[in-house]
């Protein structure tokens, strides 16, 4: 039987190989898409290994123990370079079996450094005074690829003697190099993109929105030529063929493309590698090899999508196979009940019950999201041609021009097949507008304090190293710049690009001190005339020589200018005098300026941090960035998608009408009242139930958000209801693109043979 099946699937001309062609492209992209996805979920995992030995030092993420052990003194920080996370090491053995770590093939000695493939190209293409001239020594070696989460990480392991990294304020003694994830990352790591979890939860629901357009186009494609090979299957069930032989016919034909289908996803995943590996989902791009799928993954791919498209044949034929009269005896299906609005509303109720019940595991998360949001996709597929129906019949007892009544009273009797052609689109709209408001919402709340105009530009030096705390104590000058030189000054105003510098100091005797409930915040102090060098912190009171400063302002991305600042009962001569907790100082925005402060600042301190307004921003734009990159690909893969399906649906929609259409335009309808006929029947469902996918879109991300993020769904913004508007467009002109075709398929000849 599967030999006469085969011989069958082909021999039907044109449109037979035209419906195994599309099967097959519908199934590559899904099972390609499904891959990448997987892959890139999996990438993450190897990511978090790679990067794992940067928390060495960590709180809970070094083994300390066996102190009879050689140790190693480790101090990492992070750095910065225009942005960029630049993750650095100090390092000194106190033996020759002191731990060594990943990438190393020994650790370096005094006065020499490993660094990054990436940093050392970046070194070689900027001038020193603006990044190398920062790293004591010279380079001995490369950082090897297993202990860099990117080929674009800027990385760099630094020798030093004992007495050295000891001094430094953060150094600790190790006994060995960390192999795994801190449990709590979200404070205690170093590395960009190390807590990936939030991005495979991300990932996780963003597979089954993408997967689920997909099965729609697939499913679309199966039903190609459905009436003709209904007709087909009855007659030789007619002829005496059994229940199970359709049943083998029909899924021999569907699994022979979804085979196929399967292979040339495998293909296609393979081409999509690169390009997936150069998205920055985590910040950062991937290496190509970390993109991998395991092999039950595969397995489950290569076997499942076959099997479901066998599935969805045997469905597609089930009125074939209980009776071989069932396509001879056209009688109007039942109607669809308004339970089918049930699982729409559980999706949406198990998102609400999330709020309130937010699970404390990301698994459980991914389980919880992922649910209801296919829940919710698989409630507007069930939801739909009741939603038809209840349109149509609304529409049919308000009109009486005969296209729309036909138009109506078809869609009335037939719901099913009037949704079935936009199905596609309507997922792809609520994955757009759940993608656009979650997404576009992180972009909102996190992008807002870290772009703009009013941006300060500005190089910092916290003398602290540990930041400027809760303002809460009273100006301890424990790990302050005793004295800032005239000639470190000197140089900093030589940099081209400078323009002011304000000397930061402790306030020992809280003067100008606020309560702040059970807390007194104490300001820092800035003589009037350095404050004048920088009016983005704001200016001082008329006749004032020293202002009390909040000290939250010198790490405020937005301008201070306008704000003026108390004065407090100290000289000038005075103020000089105490330890300097920051220098302040402010540029022109360009790189070389900043970069060279930096550097500056860093080589002279080298036991305090250089930072700038926009080292706070980057970690959080690398990150909104990957946001970004991760909603323009469900944008520009579910639209297409849906298109195609689109388009699919209609044409086979019309293939399967021809004899009705033809007969219609037999007794004297003009073919333009046919066209009218086939739009309405394809619109009226596109425009309502469209409208029900992008409420309940934004109704499931404003649910997630809150539930996970504590964010309120924060407006799409005008590129986005153009898009949807375009969208929509674009659907009503694929459906017009079609109508040409009714003129030749509705001629004589498909009356009588149709």
């Amino acid at each position: 039987m599967i030999p006469f099946a085969l011989r069958l699937a082909v021999s039907g001309g044109r449109e037979a190989l035209a419906r195994l062609a599309t099967i097959t492209a519908a199934v590559a992209i899904g099972v390609g898409l499904l891959l990448s996805t997987f892959s890139s979920v999996n990438a993450i995992d190897k990511v978090n290994a790679r990067q794992a030995w940067m928390n060495t030092g960590a709180q809970a993420a070094t083994t300390t123990a066996n102190d009879g052990a050689d140790k190693l003194w480790w101090e990492a920080r992070m750095d910065y370079y225009d942005g960029k996370n630049l993750f650095q090491v100090e390092a000194a053995p106190t033996g020759p079996a002191a731990p060594v770590p990943p990438g190393l093939a020994k650790l370096p000695a005094p006065g020499e450094y490993y660094a990054s493939p990436a940093l050392q190209k970046l070194m070689g293409s900027v001038p020193a005074a603006q990044l190398a001239e920062r790293f004591p020594g010279h380079l001995a070696g490369t950082i090897g690829d297993v202990a860099l989460p990117s080929p674009d990480s800027l990385s760099i392991v630094i020798g030093g003697t004992v007495d050295e990294v000891r001094a430094l304020p953060e150094a600790v003694a190790v006994s060995s190099i960390t192999t795994t994830k801190p449990q709590d990352c979200e404070h205690a790591c170093f590395g960009a993109g190390v807590n990936g979890d939030a991005m495979v939860l991300i990932l996780t629901v963003v597979a089954g929105a993408l997967f689920f357009p997909v099965l729609i186009f697939i499913g679309t494609a199966t039903r190609l030529s459905a009436a003709a090979r209904e007709q087909r299957f009855a007659a030789m069930r007619l002829v005496g063929a059994t229940p199970g032989q359709i049943s083998v016919v029909a899924a021999v034909e569907s699994t022979v493309a979804a085979g196929v289908g399967t292979a040339a996803g495998f293909l296609l995943y393979l081409a999509l590698r690169p390009l997936v590996a150069d998205v920055p989902f985590t910040g950062q791009r991937f290496y190509l090899d970390d993109l991998g799928v395991g092999a039950l993954q595969a397995v489950a791919v290569a076997l499942g999508v076959p099997l479901a498209a066998a599935l969805s044949a045997r469905l597609a034929l089930r009125r074939v196979v209980i009776s071989p009269l069932g396509v001879s005896r056209r009688v109007t299906p039942k109607p669809p009940r308004a339970w089918r609005l049930i699982p729409l509303a559980a999706g949406l109720g198990e998102l609400g019950w999330l709020v309130g019940h937010h699970p404390s595991t990301t698994n459980g998360q991914s389980l919880g999201f992922l649910s209801g949001f296919v829940l919710v996709m698989l409630g507007l597929v069930i939801a739909g041609p009741w939603l038809t129906m209840a349109t149509a019949r609304l529409v049919a007892r308000r009109t009486s021009r005969p296209a729309s009544l036909i138009a109506m009273r078809r869609l009335a009797d037939d719901p099913k097949a009037g949704f079935r052609s936009v199905a596609g689109l309507v997922l792809a709209l609520f994955v757009t507008a759940a993608t656009v408001g979650i997404i576009g919402t992180i972009n909102s709340e996190r992008g807002a304090s870290l772009s703009g105009d009013q941006m300060v530009r500005k190089s910092v030096v916290d003398a602290s190293m540990t930041g400027w705390g809760d303002g809460s104590d009273s100006g301890s000058s424990a790990g302050t710049i005793p004295s800032v030189s005239a000639d470190v000054v000197a140089k900093a105003r030589a940099v081209p690009g400078f323009q002011g510098l304000a000397l930061v100091h402790e306030n020992p005797a809280g003067l100008g001190a606020v309560a702040h409930g059970a807390r007194r915040l104490v300001p820092a102090l800035v003589s009037c005339s350095d404050l004048a060098q920088v009016p983005v912190v704001g200016t001082c009171e008329p006749g004032a020589a020293v202002a009390a400063v909040d000290r939250y302002q010198f790490v405020d991305l937005q301008s201070g200018a306008g704000k003026v600042w108390p004065s407090v009962p100290i000289s000038a001569e005075e103020v000089d005098r105490l330890p300097v907790r920051a220098l302040y100082a402010t540029t022109d925005g360009s790189t070389p300026a900043m970069e060279r402060l930096r550097t500056l600042f860093s080589r002279t301190y080298p036991t305090h941090e250089a930072r700038m307004a926009d080292d706070w921003a980057s970690a959080g734009q690398q990150r909104l960035q990957g946001w970004r990159q991760l909603a323009n690909v469900v944008l520009l893969t579910t639209l297409p998608i849906a298109g195609c399906s689109l388009a699919v649906s209609v044409v086979a929609g019309l293939s399967d009408r021809r004899r009705p259409f033809a007969m219609l335009r037999l007794t004297g309808a003009p073919l333009q009242l046919l066209r009218r006929v086939v739009g309405l029947e394809s619109a009226v469902p596109l425009l309502v139930v469209s409208a029900i996918s992008i409420g309940a879109g934004f109704a499931s991300a404003a649910m997630f958000l809150k539930s996970q993020m504590k964010y309120d769904l924060a407006s799409p913004g005008a590129v986005y209801y153009g898009l949807t508007a375009f969208g929509i467009v674009a659907s009503l002109g694929i459906i017009a693109s079609t109508l040409p075709l009714l003129r030749r398929i509705t001629g004589p000849e498909a009356a009588r043979n149709g």
